[in-house]
């Protein structure tokens, strides 16, 4: 998954992004709102955490901008506890509203709520035939038997299990598991992947060849 960050305060901004990347999240920073709906126009996101409080515009104008862009889930940080500001967060488009200061694990499970609200989903786990995903505790199950995955071969089976039988691009896939600045290797994509059918199946995961990977529902649907 990969996340918008729009927070001006550094320490703040910091903390969080180090907390979703221990999450799994693949975290794009910006400390000013202009830039992050640029940001929006070019890549990929799953989820958009927007404070209100910006040096360069208001956060309201920024949400209202960025709902004629896209429906992504909206988080929104911000210090103005007024109940009258939160009205007018939620109907800019906001999904949720945290006020700050505020405890990081909240952050992180209401933005595991709006994310699944965004797929339709009301559990935190994901079921495809014999295997288990649960979000919330980072647990892989399958066939009974748990799976410890490094954070993004979790991130990356989240995203194919997400969307069951369906050929995800290659560029999507590194998009979501890689932010602006994180080195990526040519073949980094493909180690995941090598590393996800050594851990559970070969047979898992289908390469399209030319353009992506799938999880294979049918192989998943017959194993016993």
């Amino acid at each position: 998954m990969r996340a918008l960050l729009v927070e001006d305060d550094p320490l703040l901004g910091d903390g969080i992004k180090v907390a979703l990347e221990r999450e799994g999240y693949a975290v794009d920073w910006f400390t000013c709102g202009k830039p992050a709906l640029e940001a929006l126009a070019l890549e990929a996101f799953s989820v958009v955490i927007l404070d209100l409080g910006l040096p360069d515009c208001d956060g309201l104008e920024i949400l209202r901008r960025l709902r004629q862009q896209t429906a992504l889930p909206v988080l929104i940080l911000t210090a103005r506890d007024a109940v009258e500001e939160r009205i007018q967060g939620l109907d800019a488009g906001a999904d949720d509203y945290v006020l700050k200061p505020f405890d990081l694990q909240e952050l992180l499970a209401r933005l595991r709520v709006v994310i699944r609200r965004a797929a339709g989903r009301a559990s935190s786990t994901i079921d495809v035939g014999t295997l288990c995903i649960d979000e919330a505790r980072h647990c892989v199950d399958w066939e009974g038997r748990g799976i410890a995955l490094s954070r993004r071969e979790f991130a990356l089976l989240i995203e194919l299990a997400r969307h069951p039988g369906q050929v995800l691009s290659r560029p999507r896939l590194e998009s979501l598991l890689y932010g602006w600045g994180e080195e990526l290797e040519s073949n980094a994509l493909e180690v995941h992947v090598h590393h996800l059918r050594k851990k559970l199946h070969k047979e898992m995961i289908t390469t399209v060849r030319g353009i992506g990977y799938r999880l294979n529902t049918d192989f998943l649907a017959i194993t016993p």
